[in-house]
């Protein structure tokens, strides 16, 4: 048994309701993500401490409209409240309405309290009644709804501490009040088929046996009998979907009497502010027209506002890595640190504060509502090209990482839809292109201003409407192609325009981070361990690099310090590395990389980052100048015939358009599998995208050459 004093509580809602910041009013920074088990959607856990002797485990359920699942997510709420053997089975429900929505929000609810699960109804955003005209009489609301209800603001920590007093008294309270809606309704909406029900299922409650009939698809933990009961039932699918539906329908007319008693709104009263903003940010045209500029103000700051702190972080390791080979033994370790660990992991180090900033600036857009707006201004578009409104979600959160974009897709409920969206989400630039971006930008983009714009900015966010552009084609041509039938509707919930919650936006910030640091550092120190490796050993032409190049008539009037270089360079090219980097050259040389950039792509397909902890890796080992900051190793390198540098732009555009299209991440391909649950689509997937890279690279180096 579970231990009484820990409470299960979980938190289910609607989109937009707040929920999420309740979830960090109750856990703050005792929170942890994880998977379901066999799914890879996002589940979020958390803390509160009740009292000294009891603690409440918080589980925030992804949002749903109801317990009647379209979409995987919404049956992952449903299998977590359904399911007794559920090990995030709850002992008390929160579901979390806001003011401004309650009616639709109260379906919901009406159908978790039929669960006979203690339930608590609270109703976030109280802080808006007054702005928005609304009277709620909160004690006859909680009479006529049978169950413990209370009002919240969730961002200005009203109630929270009444809230959590309720999860107490709720977590200990044994004897559930049965009383059930659908059995007040069975009698209007067949008496005998309910009967029938009841009769078959004796050991649970109506509503509980009407969920297994009609939701329920994994039936496993259901006894040999139960399960036989319900492809009984099953049988007349038709009759199902209308008692469905007028179940729906008694639910809001029940829904509409109670709020007609207890909740009022007075127009008069209210503000037109959001009707206002909303007029100007959907508009067919204005609306594109103000979400381009502030995706420009964002570049913008990506580039300006990071710069101090990069070139800081960047300055810093290379005086590490100096120090460290001053300061420690001689020998490989001192090598292996600072000519390999050091320069590898500061290549993602000096990307964070361009990291924060466009998390930061996407996070206060999401808390603002507009995000929403740009979901509802999109939908049109999107449709045109086989995707829907829905699936600009997965493309924007794409932005930050494709793998919990792809995650995403599962709230679209069309099948060719959501293929679709998995398909082409790739193409969107990631967190992870950040690092190649600004390297390669810095070293080939003036930092000139155009009407006040930095260039630099103005070629990132080229960059991502090139990425974004290429999914709507891709899309179109998927659409096409894919003889898929399929019909499905676009719901989305405009939330109120809020100023921003800094503490959400804190976690967010905070959690994203993380996972770049700690998921890109654990890949890109193991391949700079590996890196160094092959870089520093060889075969024999390798051991023999000292003598050959003394011996060389040509060097043999260099200074000790150029002479020194000279074989470094000698033994990076015949080490294993090297070899490796002379084989794959001539496949990449029409592109205008040399080997050295080749073994960085070849390496960065364990992730799009690595490209830059690899090209640091390789010319701290070739360079005798350890103060030397990458960004200077790799704007001084140049082309052995004509002298040139190697880093110039027809080269570095050519690397930055291979990047925006190349599928440059085996995770991502691993996600798509699982998604799909085929082999088929991700290496469809790595075959088109690389193509289509290299081709393009190979096309703008010939172009700008």
């Amino acid at each position: 048994m579970r231990d009484r004093k820990v409470i299960n509580v979980a938190l289910v809602g609607n989109p937009n309701t707040g929920k999420s910041s309740l979830f960090n009013q109750l856990t703050g920074l005792s929170q942890k993500v994880s998977n379901y088990p066999g799914v890879t959607v996002e589940k979020k856990y958390g803390l509160c401490k009740l009292t000294d002797a009891a603690t409440a485990n918080i589980i925030d359920l992804p949002g749903t409209y109801s317990i009647n699942p379209n979409t995987i997510d919404e049956s992952i709420v449903l299998d977590t409240l359904i399911n007794n053997n559920n090990t995030d089975y709850p002992d008390v429900i929160i579901v979390v309405a806001d003011i401004v929505n309650i009616k639709r929000n109260l379906l919901l609810f009406s159908q978790i309290k039929d669960l006979e699960i203690p339930t608590i109804l609270a109703i976030n955003m109280s802080d808006q009644m007054e702005r928005k005209g609304i009277t709620i009489a909160i004690d006859l609301l909680q009479e006529e709804l049978k169950s413990k209800t209370i009002l919240i603001s969730a961002r200005k920590n009203i109630g929270i501490e009444a809230l959590k007093k309720l999860i107490l008294i709720q977590g200990f309270n044994k004897k559930v009040k049965k009383t059930s809606t659908l059995s007040n309704f069975s009698n209007r909406m067949d008496a005998p088929f309910f009967t029938n029900i009841k009769n078959e299922f004796k050991d649970l409650s109506l509503y509980k046996a009407w969920l297994y009939i009609t939701q329920l698809n994994d039936t496993s933990f259901l006894t040999k009998e139960e399960q036989l009961s319900i492809v009984k039932f099953r049988e007349d699918e038709n009759k199902l979907a209308r008692l469905q539906h007028k179940e729906t329908v008694l639910r809001y007319q029940l829904i509409n009497n109670i709020l007609k008693k207890t909740y009022k709104i007075d127009q008069s009263k209210a503000t037109s502010l959001r009707a206002k903003l909303d007029r100007i940010l959907t508009h067919k045209i204005f609306g594109y027209v103000i979400f381009a500029m502030i995706l420009m103000l964002i570049f913008q700051a990506v580039f300006d506002l990071a710069q101090y702190p990069m070139e800081f972080i960047d300055e810093s390791f290379a005086k590490l890595s100096s120090f460290t080979k001053d300061n420690l033994p001689t020998g490989v370790l001192t090598n292996l640190i600072s000519e390999g660990i050091i320069p590898g992991i500061g290549g993602i180090i000096i990307f964070i504060p361009q990291i924060v900033i466009l998390f930061l600036l996407v996070a206060i857009l999401e808390e603002t509502g507009y995000m929403s707006r740009v979901v509802f201004l999109m939908d049109k578009i999107m449709r045109r090209y086989g995707m829907s409104g829905k699936s600009v979600v997965p493309l924007i959160s794409g932005t930050a990482c494709a793998i919990p974009a792809i995650m995403a897709t599962r709230n679209i409920s069309g099948f060719k839809e959501r293929l679709i969206t998995i398909l082409v989400t790739p193409l969107t630039t990631c967190a992870a292109r950040i690092p190649v971006y600004a390297i390669i930008i810095a070293l080939v983009i003036p930092n000139n201003r155009f009407f006040g714009f930095s260039l630099q900015g103005l070629t990132l966010m080229i960059l991502y409407l090139i990425g974004f552009i290429a999914a709507i084609i891709a899309a179109y041509i998927l659409n096409k192609i894919l003889k898929v039938n399929n019909k499905s509707y676009f719901i989305i919930e405009m939330p109120d325009y809020t100023v921003p919650s800094f503490k959400n936006i804190f976690y967010t910030i905070l959690e994203k981070t993380k996972a770049f640091i700690f998921g890109a550092g654990k890949i890109i120190l193991a391949i700079s361990i590996v890196l160094w490796f092959l870089a520093t050993n060889g075969p024999s032409s390798f051991k023999n690099a000292d003598k050959t190049v003394q011996n060389m008539i040509v060097y043999q009037n260099l200074s000790d310090i150029k002479l020194a270089q000279k074989i470094a360079t000698y033994k990076l090219e015949h080490s294993y590395i090297g070899i490796m980097g002379k084989t794959i050259e001539p496949a990449i040389k029409p592109l205008g990389y040399d080997w050295k950039i080749g073994i960085a792509l070849i390496s960065s397909f364990a992730a799009r980052e690595v490209f830059v902890g690899t090209l640091a890796t390789i010319y701290s080992v070739e360079s005798t100048d350890d103060d030397t900051s990458l960004k200077e190793k790799m704007r001084a390198e140049k082309h052995p015939i004509t002298g040139k540098k190697r880093f110039d732009l027809p080269t570095g555009m050519s690397l930055l358009i291979f990047y925006a299209f190349a599928m440059q991440c085996m995770g991502t391909l691993a996600i798509v599998k699982r998604e799909t649950n085929s082999w088929r689509w991700p290496l469809y997937q790595l075959i088109g995208m690389t193509s289509l890279a290299y081709v393009a690279a190979l096309f703008t180096y010939l172009l700008l050459k």
